[in-house]
């Protein structure tokens, strides 16, 4: 990582340390999540190739199918439980404390992937979802308390930066941990990610006497009756789980389908309530409302969005090792590295869509948010209209040049800078007051919602090696797209003067 210490910067003390011009904290939150982003991307670059593989190979000799419904409701997991995370630092623990709970859980999830026992690596899986959720709803918050003026000039930089620690982890991961756990050994490969997540660790301990003081803070502790009956829901809801998976094991009656199938119904009716719960509040007042009723239009093409996205990591995967050469301009490699094009292709492309925008912006021709998001749903679309081709080209013994997946990688990414910041800016903007701080979680059960649906489908038998699954897909988002930019005009009359 490139960095540097300087004794000043605008808005600090002469004698106070700062890192590129910012708080110093700052480098400790981003070598955390760098890390952290290390052990969550590596270990998913492996997950559905370990899941698929045969037992005679070392992996678990799972279904193509159930291994990609696994990793689906995974992911959808993670998501999901971004909200109850973002109600753990508020409520419970603060975000300093509920980051390092939440690292500990991480790390001892991946170590427990490292075990060869089945059940071992199921409770890790659990582990590192839930530990995720929990990271990921805290600790941006503790990059914004770093700057306690919201109009401190070097407050979005500075989460530039920390993003950029992200995509760093993300595209280091697969190459060492990927080709570790796959040229190696599997467990191997998931231990490095623990040993990953125990360096962000130690970035984040050491870094404590740099961070805000507000993050030790509980913005809005429960009160002894409130925690009381929360103890008491939870333990009545856990009891009931427990009671009914014990009669179901007692019976000899249980499959991973069991597990399945809950998550899966829980990630697509979760986020439909949560939506109809805050469109039916009558506390909103009629301009809130009908930002609402346009923000679910945004909310539903997000989810077919990151329900293609997010496929690069299984569908995908599973095209690379069944039906992609392994080797360009005679130079081999592991499956798993394609999951490094993405976040290379980030890093690469980001600032110069920033600068795009802000060109198109002077020049009064900057697309609007609805065109950003029909151009993000036709180019989804679009990069699974090229893996139907390659699809095709794939038939029988066939195995296709590994360009065309780094071409629908590339695609993807372009889609993604399209909507994925439009999408984060468009929430805070059409959030209602009430639920201001609600709504990030919100959009994050976008992703809940489209994975799910992805895992709803292998689970009731849908192939995915197959020109029918590319092609279905591909052209609902292109169409979900053409609908978006043509009732543009009437979505836009509903978010109130937001544009």
């Amino acid at each position: 990582m490139a960095s540097s210490l300087t004794a000043s910067s605008a808005g600090t003390s002469g004698s106070e340390k700062t890192f590129l011009g910012h708080p110093m904290g700052l480098a400790f939150l981003f070598m955390t999540e760098m890390w952290e982003r290390y052990s969550f991307y590596g270990m998913r670059a492996l997950l559905v190739l370990y899941l698929a593989t045969n037992v005679a190979d070392g992996g678990l000799g799972m279904k193509d199918a159930t291994a990609v419904a696994i990793y689906s409701v995974y992911n959808a997991m993670v998501y999901l439980l971004a909200l109850p995370g973002g109600w753990l630092g508020d409520r419970v623990w603060g975000a300093r404390k509920a980051v390092a709970v939440a690292g500990v859980v991480i790390m001892a999830g991946h170590f427990l992937l490292a075990v060869p026992a089945e059940i071992s690596f199921f409770v890790g899986l659990a582990l590192i979802a839930a530990g995720s959720g929990v990271l990921k709803a805290n600790i941006s918050t503790m990059v914004g308390h770093l700057y306690p003026d919201k109009n401190d000039p070097r407050r979005d930089g500075g989460f530039t930066i920390f993003y950029m620690g992200i995509n760093l982890g993300a595209f280091v991961a697969p190459l060492t941990i990927g080709w570790v756990g796959q040229k190696v050994n599997w467990h191997l490969g998931f231990a490095m990610a623990g040993v990953g997540m125990a360096l962000g660790l130690l970035f984040y301990f050491f870094g404590f006497r740099f961070l805000s003081q507000e993050s030790n803070k509980v913005p809005s502790p429960l009160s002894a009756e409130e925690r009381s009956a929360v103890v008491k829901k939870a333990l009545i809801w856990l009891g009931v789980a427990a009671a009914a998976y014990a009669v179901v094991g007692l019976a000899g009656l249980f499959t991973i389908d069991w597990a399945l199938w809950p998550l899966t119904i829980l990630g697509l009716v979760l986020p439909a309530w949560y939506l109809l719960r805050i469109k039916r509040d009558k506390d909103l007042s009629p301009v809130e409302q009908g930002r609402m009723s346009g923000y679910i239009w945004f909310f539903v093409a997000a989810a077919v969005f990151w329900g293609i996205y997010d496929q690069t990591g299984s569908t995908l995967s599973l095209f690379a090792k069944n039906d992609t050469q392994s080797a360009l301009f005679g130079f081999s490699f592991p499956e798993s590295w394609y999951q490094s094009l993405n976040p290379l292709f980030v890093m690469a492309l980001a600032p110069l869509f920033a600068m795009l925008w802000v060109a198109l912006f002077k020049r009064g021709k900057e697309p609007s948010t609805l065109s950003k998001f029909a151009a993000a749903l036709v180019l989804i679309g679009g990069s699974f209209g090229v893996m139907m081709v390659a699809q095709g080209l794939a038939a029988g013994d066939a195995k296709v040049s590994p360009m065309w997946l780094v071409s629908v990688y590339f695609i993807q990414t372009v889609g993604e800078l399209c909507l994925s910041p439009v999408g984060l800016s468009l929430t805070t903007k059409l959030a209602p007051a009430k639920y201001a701080s609600q709504m990030m979680g919100v959009w994050f059960l976008a992703v809940t919602a489209g994975d799910s649906v992805i895992a709803l489908l292998q689970l009731i038998g849908a192939p995915t090696d197959t020109q029918a699954w590319f092609a279905s897909q591909g052209v609902l988002a292109a169409l979900a797209g053409v609908a978006i930019f043509m009732y543009r005009r009437k979505v836009k009359a509903l978010m109130g003067g937001v544009h």
